[in-house]
C-alpha cells in the first residue's frame, strides 16, 4: 500500500486539476511492485509518458524520504496488468479462435443512434440467431462502425461457434495462396466449415473474377448449410462496379442495412463514451463544440479527441473551451471549406458527366434539371445556404423555385429506393472528401 500512500501525499503538492484529470488515474499495482521498485497503472499512453517525465521523480523522492530506498518508478499500460473480467476468459477464448478479431468491439462498446440503430439492431439479432438474415450486409462509408459491429458479432458468437473473420482483401491472398501451392481442398475446408462467416469490404472482391468465382461457390455452400455470412461494404452491392452479377444477387438476397454519418445526439453520446474508454476529461461544452463543429466520420473524432488530449497533457494545459477552440481552428476551417456549394456542385457534374456550367444554367434539359435539384438538396442539407442564397447563386428565379427543387428530390427518395442509396452514396463522399 506504500504506493497509494506516495498518491495521496503528491496530492497536496500538485494543482487539484492536474490530479483530478491524470494522477487520479493511476493505479498502484502491489503486486508487481517491490522493495525497490513502484509499479503503477496508466489507462493510456499519454498519461504514462506525461506522468513518467513529470512526477516520476518526485514519487521516488517522497518513497525514499519514508523507506530510504530510491525506487525505481514504474507506469505501465492496461495490457500489461489488466487482470479484471472486462478482459474475461471469454475474449482470451476468442482471440485464440479467431486472432484477427478485435476483443474490444462489443455491442456494449458500440453507440446507438438513429443513424445506426436498424444496422446494429440487424447485427444483434444474427448474433443471437445464426442465420436470422443470411446474409447480413452492413453498408456505409469509411468510419462509421461497420467494422465494430463485424468484430461485435465475432466476439459474441465465438464462445460457442466456429468464426472466420477476414477482409476480402486477405480472402483473396489466401485463395492465391492455396492455389499456388495445389491446397484448395485446406482453403474450401477452412472457409466453408464456419459457422460465422464475417468478411469486411466486400467491394474489394470486384478486383478478381477467380476469386468472385470461389466466393460464389463458397457463399452457396454456407447459405445452403444455415450458416451465418455477414458481409460489410462502402457502397450498396448494386453500385459496386465489376462486381459479378451472380454476387450481387447473393449479396441482395438478405438484409441489407446502411449506417449513416452519425446525428449530434449519437456524436455526443460517441465522444462521452470514447472519454469514459481512454480516460479523457472533456467538460460538457468542449464535448458539444466538437460535435457540432467537427463532420468528420467517428474515426477521425476520436483521433481528434486523443490530439486534444495529447496537447493537453504535453504543456500540462487543462482542457478548456478556449484551448479547444484554438487547437481545431485550423481543422474545422478546412472542414468548412470542403462542404461548400462549389464542392457539392462539382460532385453532382461528375456524377452527371456534365459541365459545373450547365448545372448553373438555364437549360431545362431533365438531366440538368435533376442535377440542379440534387444540387439544391445537397446544399441544404449539408450547408448554411439559405434559399434565397441558392436561387441567386443557381440563377433561379427566387426561392420558391428552390423550395420546389428541394420538394421534388425529396418526393423522389420516397418514391424510388435506389434514388435514394445513390443520393446518400453521392452526399457520404462529399462528406467524407473522398
Amino acid at each position: 500500500m506504500q504506493g497509494i500512500k506516495i498518491l495521496e501525499q503528491l496530492k497536496e503538492e500538485i494543482p487539484e486539476h492536474e490530479y483530478e484529470h491524470y494522477l487520479k488515474q493511476l493505479h498502484y499495482i502491489e503486486e508487481k511492485s517491490k522493495s525497490n521498485l513502484l509499479v503503477f497503472g496508466a489507462p493510456n499512453i499519454l498519461i504514462a509518458k506525461w506522468i513518467k517525465t513529470k512526477y516520476a521523480q518526485r514519487i521516488a523522492q517522497l518513497f525514499e524520504r519514508e523507506h530510504g530506498v530510491t525506487p525505481k518508478v514504474d507506469i505501465i499500460l492496461p495490457s500489461e496488468y489488466k487482470t479484471s473480467k472486462s478482459i474475461s476468459k471469454i475474449h482470451i477464448k476468442n482471440r485464440k479462435k479467431n486472432s484477427l478479431l478485435d476483443f474490444t468491439c462489443t455491442f456494449e462498446a458500440f453507440v446507438v443512434g438513429t443513424s445506426n440503430r436498424l444496422a446494429y439492431n440487424a447485427a444483434l439479432r444474427v448474433a443471437q440467431q445464426q442465420a436470422a438474415y443470411n446474409p447480413l450486409l452492413i453498408y456505409g462509408s469509411t468510419g462509421l462502425g461497420k467494422t465494430h459491429l463485424l468484430n461485435a458479432i465475432g466476439n459474441f458468437v465465438s464462445q460457442h461457434k466456429s468464426v472466420n473473420y477476414v477482409t476480402s482483401e486477405q480472402f483473396l491472398n489466401d485463395f492465391l495462396y492455396h492455389i499456388r501451392n495445389k491446397t484448395m481442398d485446406r482453403f474450401k475446408e477452412k472457409y466453408r466449415s464456419s459457422d460465422y462467416l464475417l468478411i469486411d469490404d466486400v467491394q474489394f472482391f470486384a478486383r478478381g473474377e477467380e476469386s468472385q468465382n470461389e466466393f460464389f461457390h463458397t457463399f452457396n455452400e454456407l447459405q445452403a448449410n444455415k450458416k451465418q455470412i455477414v458481409l460489410t461494404s462502402d457502397k450498396h452491392p448494386n453500385f459496386i462496379n465489376k462486381l459479378d452479377d451472380r454476387l450481387k444477387s447473393r449479396f441482395v438476397s438478405g438484409m441489407i442495412c446502411d449506417i449513416q454519418s452519425p446525428e449530434l445526439e449519437t456524436k455526443i453520446n460517441i465522444i462521452k463514451n470514447k472519454c469514459e474508454t481512454d480516460k479523457i476529461y472533456l467538460s460538457d461544452d468542449v464535448i458539444y463544440f466538437i460535435a457540432t463543429n467537427v463532420n468528420s466520420n467517428i474515426r477521425e473524432i476520436g483521433g481528434i479527441m486523443i490530439n486534444i488530449h495529447a496537447a493537453a497533457t504535453l504543456i500540462g494545459q487543462e482542457i478548456t473551451l478556449e484551448f479547444a477552440k484554438n487547437l481545431l481552428k485550423e481543422h474545422i476551417v478546412e472542414e468548412n471549406i470542403n462542404i461548400t456549394l462549389d464542392r457539392i456542385i462539382e460532385f453532382v457534374s461528375k456524377e452527371f458527366n456534365m459541365k459545373l456550367s450547365e448545372i448553373t444554367s438555364k437549360s431545362r434539359k431533365k438531366d440538368i434539371v435533376l442535377a440542379r435539384r440534387i444540387v439544391i438538396y445537397l446544399a441544404r442539407t449539408l450547408t448554411p445556404n439559405s434559399m434565397p442564397s441558392l436561387a441567386q447563386s443557381l440563377g433561379m428565379k427566387d426561392h420558391s423555385s428552390v423550395s420546389k427543387a428541394y420538394k421534388a428530390i425529396e418526393n423522389e427518395i420516397k418514391r424510388d429506393n435506389n434514388f435514394k442509396i445513390q443520393l446518400e452514396e453521392l452526399q457520404n463522399r462529399i462528406k467524407s472528401k473522398n
